[in-house]
């Protein structure tokens, strides 16, 4: 397989842990269910949804060179993934990610992408002088990006010249990340994919709507912004315009990697050159395929 990318994933690359429960669950539940471990993390799962829609991603995150962190690398290698660009340390161990999933939705998770945010810049090693790019050869293609990432490395990538010429693409990890996307608010090129809660978070308010938010984000200085809201209408707001959609009803199975999954399908859709309210339907449509278990994970 070629070196050559069509896109950087950025972020988290990780094991995740995955319980799931066929009931509604609360706090304190103990039921029967399945539990699951497959490769995960942000930037993982939009590569895995990115190669399902034929793209190249390569994957620039920081994983350890134990024995979880070859398997990983081995999985990701299998799947398609170009893994020669991760940084591989030897003194941290490689991250995971545990949620508990019932009927009713996401019930807990926990991230550790300790090692990751440890790892800090040394993920970036191939753009800064690499076989990605370097001063003066800035890296010109989509670069996905997550906000497992530190929020001084987060802020330096905004800034950076090595960045200057991509065309970036950046969603929160969690709602407790939200608020390390800022630097990307004023940033001219980048597009935000959050929900509606990390939309909130971004802009200290609280939105009735997705549509709402997509404009506050516009009014915020974002240059353009995704903004889903579960099962309710999502937006797509670019200047001078915010797009609704509806997302199809479907039964839902899952949750965790569904943002990621829309993120991926809208980048592929607008790589197709599709035109906004299109590939807003296609991330929809791939999200809802998703949740309801249509698509493997």
């Amino acid at each position: 397989m070629t070196t050559s990318p069509d896109i950087l994933c950025i972020g988290s690359v990780l094991w995740d842990v995955i319980g799931r429960a066929p009931n509604p669950m609360r706090l304190g539940s103990d039921v029967p269910g399945r539990i699951t471990r497959l490769p995960g993390g942000v930037a993982m799962n939009i590569a895995m949804t990115l190669r399902r829609f034929g793209m190249r991603p390569a994957l620039l995150s920081a994983v350890g060179r134990d024995a979880e962190g070859d398997e990983l690398i081995a999985t990701c290698a299998r799947m398609g993934m170009i893994t020669s660009h991760i940084y591989r340390s030897d003194d941290l161990p490689t991250d995971r990610y545990m949620a508990v999933e019932g009927a009713n939705g996401l019930i807990a998770a926990i991230a550790d992408a300790h090692s990751l945010e440890a790892a800090g810049d040394k993920i970036l090693r191939p753009l800064k002088g690499g076989t990605l790019g370097g001063p003066g050869r800035p890296f010109g293609g989509i670069v996905a990006l997550d906000g497992n990432l530190t929020e001084a490395l987060l802020e330096e990538i905004a800034g950076s010249d090595l960045f200057a010429e991509a065309d970036l693409r950046v969603a929160p990890a969690s709602p407790g990340k939200a608020e390390r996307l800022t630097p990307f608010l004023d940033h001219g090129r980048a597009t935000l994919y959050v929900n509606l809660e990390e939309a909130g978070l971004l802009c200290h308010t609280q939105f009735p709507s997705a549509g709402a938010a997509a404009e506050g984000l516009l009014a915020r200085g974002a240059a353009r912004a995704l903004v889903t809201d579960g099962g309710r209408s999502a937006a797509m707001g670019i200047p001078g315009a915010v797009i609704d959609k509806t997302p199809p009803e479907v039964l839902v199975t899952r949750v965790t990697g569904a943002g990621d999954t829309f993120m991926a399908a809208h980048i592929v859709a607008e790589a197709e050159g599709a035109a906004p309210d299109a590939a807003l339907d296609r991330a929809l449509a791939a999200a809802a395929a998703y949740v309801s278990g249509d698509i493997s994970a």
